[in-house]
């Protein structure tokens, strides 16, 4: 049995929500230091990795977040949400806001696996059009978005503590 094959994705659940925040600033931190400011990155992710962000979100019925878990520790998550994004949407269209996995669970298929159940997931709420925003100089993830398929749609700028960063907009047909 492979690596990918132990990892167990489920549906988050209230209670979740350290798990995510721990996921999700690790993966923040991985991917960026180095990039990013250390104070730009811990003020990021006090914020938008805070336990208490992930847990607005499992309270919130218009979100759906999935748990990666190896031996039941967390790996990685993906969540879906509302779009939030600088182009035009419709009720058909739903956000990739989030899907981090921590390093050394990347290149194996889990990824795949996570996307897979953001797409079954968008599609059983009836949705047309998955959305996401990536980092315009995350080389990596803007691989593997064009290579299941997704096509840039837009553009927008957000901001990391006080640095203002770019990011490509992209959308997946469902």
């Amino acid at each position: 049995m492979s690596l990918n094959e132990e990892i167990a994705l489920r549906l988050c659940v209230t209670g979740d929500e350290d798990a995510l925040a721990l996921v999700g600033a690790a993966t923040f931190l991985e991917t960026f230091a180095g990039l990013l400011t250390g104070p730009d990155i811990l003020t990021h992710c006090r914020v938008q990795h805070g336990a208490a962000q992930y847990a607005a979100w499992l309270e919130n019925p218009d979100y759906k977040l999935c748990l990666a878990e190896l031996n039941r520790a967390p790996v990685g998550f993906a969540v879906l949400s509302p779009p939030d994004l600088p182009v035009a949407v419709t009720n058909d269209d739903i956000e990739l806001k989030r899907i981090y996995l921590l390093h050394r669970f990347q290149g194996g298929g889990l990824g795949r696996r996570l996307l897979e159940w953001s797409v079954a997931q968008a599609r059983s709420l009836r949705k047309r059009r998955l959305l996401l925003g990536v980092k315009a100089d995350n080389t990596g993830a803007l691989a593997f978005y064009d290579r299941v398929g997704f096509v840039r749609i837009g553009e927008r700028k957000f901001l990391v503590g006080a640095m203002l960063c770019d990011d490509y907009i992209f959308s997946l047909s469902l």
